[in-house]
């Protein structure tokens, strides 16, 4: 019964996340991005951010996927919930101290808190396999064309 009540709960919390979501358009989350201070930001561009959030996410700040090991990634940055939140469901280290259903909505700024967390670990964003897949290595400007703003695709990374 009390199963029960925890998938009833995790779904409500969902359900009104989900009202309060948001897909990006590339430019505004871009601009959003770089206010933020993630440009340049343990040495990844803008170009970095947008590319990880469009295979991960699509931009879509709703988005829950689900892991073969019982835990969730959520949000427009796809953090997981065994390491950087807690959904209240599976053991968790929560290194970021929030809730998992807070990063489902449009107020991304916690997001970006926590997925500066992720980057200023070891692994930096290779953190997200899916980084390393499609954007480690490629050229990154195309995903800044059109878009108002200061922030340049960097040439260069820094290494640590």
């Amino acid at each position: 019964m009390k199963a029960w009540g925890t998938v009833v709960v995790t779904l409500t919390m969902l359900i009104v996340a989900t009202v309060d979501a948001k897909i990006y358009e590339r430019c505004d989350l871009a601009m959003k991005l770089e206010k933020a201070g993630l440009n340049g930001f343990q040495g990844y561009s803008i170009g970095d951010w947008l590319c990880l959030a469009h295979y991960v996410s699509g931009f879509d700040t709703s988005v829950v996927d689900h892991n073969l090991d019982g835990s969730n990634q959520y949000g427009i940055f796809q953090l997981n919930s065994a390491w950087w939140c807690d959904n209240g469901v599976t053991p968790t280290k929560n290194l970021c101290h929030m809730e998992c259903h807070d990063l489902l909505n449009r107020h991304i700024l916690d997001d970006i808190m926590c997925a500066k967390k992720v980057v200023s670990s070891r692994d930096g964003m290779n953190a997200w396999g899916v980084w390393t897949q499609h954007c480690h290595g490629h050229d990154l400007s195309e995903w800044l064309k059109g878009c108002d703003m200061h922030a340049k695709p960097n040439t260069k990374r820094m290494t640590s």
